[in-house]
């Protein structure tokens, strides 16, 4: 299972590094020293407080050449796997992105809660909706 430094950790909350040392010094996210006696977070504890706690959505890094124009970094907090097909969950800052995908893909990249992970989205399909507007 990953851990994640502080730095790394706040990055994909979207906070600084000293909000989240004070949300572990005050108990609300578990903490624990790794082998080189630093502080970390295991990825299963991240993505729950990352479900519980969202903030605005990370940048990814630089991306050489996609066709997909809306991506969103996030930590797995779900993957649901059967025979054939996984469902895997992410936690994008205050988004929830949910992804279909082969239960082969799923395994091959490692998905996990805890793990971090790109949404790539690009869709030949948008719904738009508007709501009612009182007389």
């Amino acid at each position: 299972m990953p851990s994640y430094r502080i730095r790394e950790a706040a990055d994909l909350l979207g906070v600084s590094d000293d909000s989240l040392r004070r949300w572990a010094d005050g108990g609300r996210v578990e903490t624990r020293q790794d082998d080189q006696g630093r502080r970390v977070i295991d990825g299963v504890e991240l993505a729950r407080f990352a479900e519980q706690h969202a903030g605005p959505v990370p940048t990814t890094g630089p991306i050489s050449r996609e066709s997909a124009r809306n991506r969103f970094v996030g930590l797995v907090t779900r993957v649901l796997r059967d025979t054939v097909m996984a469902q895997v969950e992410l936690q994008c800052g205050p988004y929830r992105v949910v992804s279909l995908m082969s239960r082969e893909a799923a395994d091959e990249l490692g998905l996990e809660p805890g793990v971090t992970a790109t949404a790539a989205v690009k869709s030949t399909n948008v719904v738009v909706e508007v709501s009612e507007v009182p007389s």
